[in-house]
């Protein structure tokens, strides 16, 4: 039997979109003419009515989903059966059961504008019909498609990762000053570039982000920090040698997993939450400790840049 092998990403031109593969936008079989839903996503406004009179007292504004609907078609000149066969390699990209049936699973949405690199969107394809098959056998078929992001942010297309050992201490390019040196004056001496350290992490966009963090054991009581917004994560257990522990911090699927399949959550300590420890945008530093007398224990840390936009 052979291992299946991991189908390469593909790699969009500006006004292109793509979801399970299945290609469509300028410069395609599948243009697509009007985009609804690019601007501010829908709210969930939390006012409460005044009982005792007039008007509402205004409460919190959350997002709620961000509904994209594209009207697209496929457009094969003279050939029918091309025309079919599009349609049916789009409605097969989106029976994946493991983005269909999952209560966890998601479609990935993913598309370019000028001037911007590949991001993408986590949701459900809700509707993808065909229109009308009047005009079917010239090759053209009209298309309805419509996209609802769970999530209402896009997200780098490039996952950016960090790895971290438990001694974070920066590496210098010039060597310790020996004996037989004599001493510098304060503005001739070498001084370490704080760029060196190597907790430095950047979200590009605009909006803050969720990382996901992988710990590598051997190690005990680990406790991840970032120095900017000052929230912590700490976990009371041991990681023997080959173990791990995986979270994700992202509201809708916050979890602590010990190996992929034991919950650890309960061992996080009561300052530790995972839905509040968001990357903010630009520059921010990560930071970890904990037992470890082998020095091999590790860090991981992986995240998308969030945008508001497309």
């Amino acid at each position: 039997m052979t291992t299946p092998t991991k189908q390469p990403r593909i790699e969009l031109a500006p006004w292109q979109y793509e979801i399970g593969g299945f290609v469509f936008g300028h410069g395609t079989n599948i243009p697509v003419g009007d985009i609804e839903g690019l601007g501010s996503p829908a709210t969930r406004p939390q006012d409460v009515d005044n009982p005792t009179g007039d008007g509402t007292s205004p409460g919190q504004d959350f997002y709620g989903t961000r509904t994209l609907r594209f009207e697209a078609g496929i457009k094969t000149p003279g050939d029918p059966v091309k025309a079919a066969d599009l349609l049916a390699r789009l409605e097969l990209a989106l029976d994946d059961p493991a983005a269909r049936i999952r209560p966890d699973g998601r479609h990935v949405l993913r598309g370019r504008w000028p001037g911007h690199r590949t991001r993408r969107m986590y949701g459900r394809m809700r509707r993808a019909e065909a229109t009308s098959t009047t005009t079917a056998i010239n090759g053209w078929i009209p298309l309805d498609l419509e996209f609802v992001g769970t999530d209402p942010r896009w997200y780098d297309d490039e996952l950016s990762t960090l790895l971290l050992g438990l001694d974070q201490a920066a590496e210098h390019q010039s060597p310790d000053r020996t004996v037989d040196q004599t001493l510098c004056a304060p503005e001739d001496c070498h001084r370490a570039d704080p760029d060196d350290r190597p907790g430095w992490i950047t979200n590009h966009g605009n909006v803050p982000t969720w990382p996901s963090i992988r710990i590598h054991g051997p190690v005990t009581n680990p406790r991840v920090w970032n120095t900017v917004t000052g929230r912590v994560l700490e976990l009371r257990l041991a990681l023997r040698a080959g173990e791990w522990v995986e979270m994700e911090t992202r509201p809708s699927t916050c979890w602590a997993l010990r190996n992929g399949t034991v919950n650890v959550a309960n061992d996080l300590t009561p300052p530790s939450r995972l839905d509040l420890f968001a990357l903010p945008r630009g520059r921010s530093e990560i930071g970890w400790s904990g037992d470890d007398p082998t020095g091999t224990a590790r860090l991981e840390v992986s995240w998308r840049s969030a945008y508001t936009a497309l």
